[in-house]
C-alpha cells in the first residue's frame, strides 16, 4: 500500500475532524482523491477492508444479547422498513433504467436486488456514531444494532435464494453452537491477558469467517456468531477482548472508506443519479421514526434510533459486484452504488453528529407522535429524594456509589442507561434509574438538575462534555466531579466548570493505601 495513499487519508481525516465532522468523511473523499490521481491499489485495500468489517461484526458478536434482538420494536421496524422502502426504491431504480441505457437491465429480478440491497443500513458507520458519541449501550443504539443484526438474517437469505446454492449440509453443525458455551469460556482461559488475547481474538474472527464461507454461508455473519457464541462464555472476558480489538478495528475500517472511491470516478450523469439516490435517502429515517414509534417507542429513542440507520449499507456494493460478475448488471452500477452511498454518509454523519441537539430544538414537535403507552424499559423512572447522582454505573460508578453511600454525603442514586445491567444492579440492592444522562427529558422529568452533586462515571469524554453543557443549560446549580482519561480532557473538563479527575493520577496512592490496608488487618 503506498505511503502517500495513507497521507493523504490521514491529512483528509485530521482536517473534517478540525472541522468538526467525524474524520471518516475525510477518510472517503481521500479514496476518490487518491483514485483520480493515480495512487493506491485497490485489491491491496480491500482486503485491508474486508478484515475490518469482519472484525467489527465481530465484536459487535462480543456485545450481543439474543435477547436484544425479541422485542417486535426491533424486528418488526426492520420488516415493516424494508417493505416500505424496497417498492419504492425499485421504482426509482426502473425509472433510471428507462432514461438513462448504461443503468438499464434485461431483467426486473436485478433491479429488485438492488433495491433490496439498498433497504439495508450501514453497521460500519452506525457503529463509528456510537462509539464516537460513547452511545453504544444506551437503548437506541442497542435497538439500532438489533435492526442491522436482522437487516445481516435477511442478507444471508436473500443470498442464498437468489444464487440458487443453498447453504452446505454440513451447515446444520453449528446448531450445536450453543450447547458448547462452555468451550468458549475455556478459550478465553487458554488465551490469557495481553496480545494473545487479541491474537485469539483475530484468528477466532477470520477463522469464524472461513468456516461459514467453507459452508456457503456469509462469512461476516460467522465472525457475528462466533462473537455471541465467545460472548455468551465469559460476559467479563469478550469485553476485555472487544476493547482490545477496538483499535486495531478502527484503523483497518480506514481501509474500508478509502477504498469506496476506487470503484470508478463516475462521469456527469452518474452523479446525478447518484445524487437522486441520496435525496431518496431522506425518507428512510421517517419512515424508521414512524415505525418505532407506533411500536411504543418515545419519540427521543426513535428519532436517534432512526438517524442512526439514515445512511445505504457497504451490502450494496456486495450485491453490485456479484451481479456484475454474474454479468447480469452494468459495471457503473457499481460506481454509481459506490457514489450514492458516500453522499449517504457524507448527510447522515453531520446530522447524526447534531442529533442530540436537533432533537431538544424539535422536542416539542416530536413528542406529540409519542404512543401515551410506554414500553417499560422506555418509562422515565424517579430519582425519589437523591442529593448526589453517579451517571454511568459502570465499574468506576458503582466503586463511587458504594464509596460514598458509605459516608455522609445524603441520599443516592445511580442512572444507568442500559436496562440490563439497571435491573441487575437493582437486584444488588442499588437506587438505580434507567436513563440517559444526555437526554434533557430524563433531567426535566426526574428533577436531575436539583441535586446538590453530581459525578460523570461516562465511558466517553466527548459525552462528558456534552452531558455537562446539558446540565447549565438547563440551569444546574450544583457541582459536577468527572473521570478524565488524558490531561487535555481534564483542562477542557475545568473550562467548563466542572472538577475533574484524571483516573490514572492517583492510582498510586490508592494501591499504597490498599497494601497497607491489608498489612493493618494481618496484624
Amino acid at each position: 500500500m503506498e505511503p502517500v495513499v495513507l497521507l493523504i487519508a490521514f491529512l483528509a481525516g485530521a482536517a473534517f475532524r478540525q472541522f468538526g465532522f467525524p474524520p471518516l468523511m475525510g477518510y472517503l473523499l481521500s479514496g476518490f482523491l487518491a483514485n483520480a490521481l493515480g495512487f493506491g491499489d485497490q485489491a491491496q485495500l480491500q482486503v485491508v477492508a474486508d478484515v475490518g468489517i469482519i472484525l467489527l461484526l465481530f465484536t459487535i458478536g462480543l456485545k450481543l444479547r439474543v435477547e436484544e434482538l425479541k422485542p417486535i420494536y426491533v424486528w418488526g421496524a426492520a420488516t415493516l422498513h424494508m417493505l416500505a422502502v424496497v417498492p419504492l426504491t425499485a421504482a426509482v431504480i426502473f425509472l433510471v433504467g428507462s432514461l438513462y441505457a448504461p443503468l438499464s437491465f434485461d431483467n426486473t429480478f436485478t433491479a429488485w436486488t438492488l433495491a433490496f440491497a439498498l433497504s439495508f443500513s450501514s453497521t460500519v458507520l452506525a457503529i463509528k456514531i456510537f462509539e464516537e458519541r460513547g452511545d453504544s449501550t444506551s437503548i437506541y443504539a442497542t435497538i439500532a444494532v438489533g435492526v442491522l443484526v436482522v437487516q445481516d438474517v435477511f442478507a444471508v437469505i436473500w443470498l442464498v435464494m437468489s444464487s440458487g446454492e443453498y447453504p452446505s449440509p454440513w451447515a446444520a453443525g453449528l446448531l450445536v453452537l450453543p450447547f458448547t458455551v462452555r468451550y468458549a469460556t475455556l478459550f478465553f482461559r487458554t488465551v490469557g491477558h495481553g496480545e494473545l488475547l487479541l491474537f485469539g481474538g483475530v484468528v477466532a474472527a477470520l477463522l469464524a469467517a472461513g468456516i461459514f464461507e467453507a459452508l456457503h454461508l456469509k462469512g461476516g455473519l460467522g465472525a457475528l456468531v462466533f462473537g455471541a457464541w465467545l460472548g455468551a462464555g465469559d460476559r467479563t472476558r469478550a469485553k476485555e477482548l472487544s476493547s482490545q480489538l477496538l483499535g486495531l478495528k478502527n484503523l483497518l475500517l480506514i481501509g474500508f472508506f478509502v477504498q469506496i472511491g476506487y470503484y470508478g470516478l463516475p462521469d456527469p450523469t452518474l452523479i446525478v443519479v447518484a445524487a437522486v439516490l441520496s435525496v431518496l435517502i431522506a425518507l428512510r429515517p421517517l419512515v424508521y421514526f414512524t415505525v418505532f414509534t407506533l411500536f411504543k417507542l418515545r419519540a427521543r429513542t426513535s428519532w436517534l434510533s432512526a438517524l442512526s440507520l439514515s445512511s445505504y449499507s457497504e451490502f450494496g456494493l456486495i450485491i453490485a459486484a456479484a451481479a456484475v460478475a454474474d454479468e447480469v448488471l452494468s459495471p457503473e452500477w457499481i460506481t454509481t452504488l459506490a457514489l450514492a452511498m458516500t453522499m449517504s454518509f457524507f448527510i447522515a454523519s453531520p446530522i447524526n453528529n447534531r442529533a442530540h441537539q436537533w432533537y431538544r430544538r424539535y422536542q416539542q414537535q416530536l413528542v406529540q407522535h409519542e404512543s401515551k403507552q410506554r414500553l417499560p424499559e422506555e418509562i422515565i423512572g424517579s430519582i425519589g429524594n437523591g442529593r448526589v447522582a453517579v451517571l454511568g454505573m459502570g465499574r468506576i460508578g458503582r466503586a463511587a456509589y458504594r464509596t460514598l453511600e458509605a459516608s455522609d454525603v445524603g441520599a443516592m442514586v445511580g442512572i444507568e442507561e442500559n436496562w440490563g445491567r439497571h435491573l441487575a444492579l437493582q437486584e444488588e440492592n442499588y437506587h438505580t434509574v434507567h436513563g440517559d444522562a444526555s437526554d434533557a427529558d430524563f433531567w426535566e422529568r426526574t428533577g436531575l438538575a436539583n441535586v446538590d452533586h453530581i459525578l460523570l462515571c461516562l465511558s466517553n469524554h466527548r459525552e462528558n462534555v456534552d452531558v455537562i453543557e446539558l446540565a447549565l443549560e438547563l440551569g444546574f446549580k450544583g457541582k459536577i466531579s468527572a473521570v478524565s482519561r488524558f490531561h487535555d480532557e481534564s483542562d477542557e473538563l475545568k473550562a467548563l466548570g466542572c472538577d475533574p479527575f484524571y483516573l490514572y493520577e492517583n492510582l498510586g496512592d490508592d494501591f499504597a493505601r490498599h497494601a497497607l490496608g491489608d498489612e493493618a488487618k494481618s496484624e
